[in-house]
């Protein structure tokens, strides 16, 4: 397909067939849509098998790793742009704590338990193996590649600002 102007590629409709000679007419939001929802879904999918889920491992996480015991707040604002919905974020840590994977302290801040640490590290675990599944056939190069592209793309779109947050 010849360029519509300079080096810009004309913009094809989306084709999940398209031959390789044809992806730089693909529309990238079909693509890293498709992408994300297969990835997420399988993810998911296997999280289920074992009675937890991503926004659960997400919190973990951000309670294991985080520079200081969050509180309550904190994780509800740095995780709801991930989640599924404002209120997500809140009833996940209601679940950790009712599962007492997550304990508060006299502070209100969060901290795991044993049984959240031990849960942690399950799913991790499971993240591990099935990141090897997603990236089966994709050298680190390659995915370094791709995710500089998508990084660019979102600084493209939303700025300089946009660009260091979650993806």
């Amino acid at each position: 397909m010849k360029p519509l102007t300079g080096t810009t590629t004309d913009q094809a409709p989306a084709d999940p067939a398209a031959p390789d000679d044809m992806l730089a007419t693909q529309p990238v939001g079909y693509w890293s849509g498709l992408a994300h929802a297969a990835v997420t879904r399988h993810l998911r999918d296997a999280m289920a098998k074992i009675d937890a889920t991503q926004p659960q491992y997400w919190v973990l996480n951000r309670v294991k790793y985080g520079p200081t015991a969050p509180s309550r707040a904190e994780l509800v604002t740095q995780l709801t742009p991930l989640a599924d919905g404002q209120h997500e974020i809140a009833r996940v840590i209601d679940q950790l704590l009712h599962r007492e994977w997550l304990r508060i302290d006299v502070g209100q801040r969060l901290h795991l338990t044993d049984a959240g640490e031990a849960a942690r590290a399950r799913l991790r675990e499971l993240v591990t193996e099935l990141r090897a599944v997603v990236h089966k056939g994709i050298s680190d190069e390659e995915y370094v590649a791709a995710l500089k592209v998508l990084r660019r793309m979102v600084t493209n779109v939303e700025g300089d600002e946009g660009a260091g947050g979650p993806l």
